[in-house]
């Protein structure tokens, strides 16, 4: 796989997660700034390393599957590996500018 076709991979799957809500906050997962990295390599392999808004949040079991499920449906996807992490903790600052007008931050 060239470079361009990693990078053009890695831009497809950070459109998907951008489809991925929280279902308590109207904005994507991506732009609340729960992804830390996302890594498309070679043969169409894809790391996320993502957080969520607590360790207690409702769909701590459920976000990080619907994330993994809906890359793998991204054309050149092979296999997905996801590191769901605590550290650094979320916290409102790491939205983007959008989400916090979104959200009247």
């Amino acid at each position: 796989m060239s470079e361009a076709a990693v990078d053009s991979l890695e831009q497809r799957c950070i459109a998907v997660l951008r489809t991925v809500y929280d279902p308590e906050i109207p904005v994507d997962i991506y732009e609340l700034g729960l992804i830390y990295e996302v890594e498309a390599r070679e043969h169409g392999e894809v790391y996320v390393k993502m957080t969520l808004t607590s360790p207690m949040c409702p769909v701590a079991e459920s976000l990080p599957v619907e994330v993994e499920d809906k890359l793998r449906m991204v054309a050149g996807v092979e296999n997905v590996t996801l590191d769901l992490v605590w550290e650094p903790a979320w916290h409102p600052d790491m939205m983007s500018e959008a989400a916090k007008l979104e959200l009247n931050f």
